[in-house]
């Protein structure tokens, strides 16, 4: 499920890699390039996903999650809320956010040779990505993992973070309804 939230989103840099790949090989290795840089993005979220298994079984054993995987705990649901509007504002967030959202300028300043290289470029370009919504990722724990409405929503505006001009504006909105969010759960 992970693989389907965040590969949407990376597929500008991942084409925009492959194109720059086609144009300096004339030869048929810039789809295996392709593939390895894809594979080292994959690496990083398999990993968090991992962890977020993890985290999973040990919510569930402690009956702070149902079986479908949603929150029954109004601390817990208001916890990540709070946690993901906080680090809406984060300097580590843009940062990230900053690598996401200019391909062409990761590409231009990490760009490694070789097939090797690609799978480094694909793992730093996958810890840009998870550094920078790990934290919305975690609010799967509060409205169902298993909940596609919500899994679609969050990969939604996780694009629409990474490519809309007003990305910035965008985050801190929702850090707000975030944190307003978690209040009313917590308080009402």
């Amino acid at each position: 499920m992970m693989v389907a939230m965040m590969v949407p989103s990376a597929s500008p840099v991942i084409l925009l890699f492959a194109e720059i790949n086609r144009r300096r090989h004339e030869q048929q290795g810039a789809l295996v390039a392709t593939g390895r840089f894809l594979l080292g993005y994959l690496t990083v979220w398999t990993g968090f996903s991992a962890l977020a298994t993890l985290a999973r079984w040990g919510l569930l054993t402690a009956a702070l999650v149902s079986p479908m995987m949603e929150s029954t705990s109004k601390a817990l649901g208001a916890g990540l809320l709070f946690v993901a509007g906080l680090f809406q504002f984060s300097c580590l967030k843009y940062a990230c956010l900053a690598h996401c959202r200019s391909p062409m300028g990761f590409l231009a300043t990490e760009w490694r040779r070789g097939s090797g290289g690609a799978f480094r470029m694909g793992l730093q370009h996958g810890g840009y990505c998870l550094g920078c919504c790990w934290a919305l990722m975690g609010l799967l724990f509060a409205f169902g993992v298993m909940n596609l409405l919500w899994v679609a929503g969050l990969s939604a505006f996780v694009l629409l973070e990474k490519i809309t001009p007003a990305g910035q504006m965008v985050s801190r909105f929702s850090g707000f309804l975030f944190i307003g969010w978690a209040a009313w759960i917590f308080f009402g």
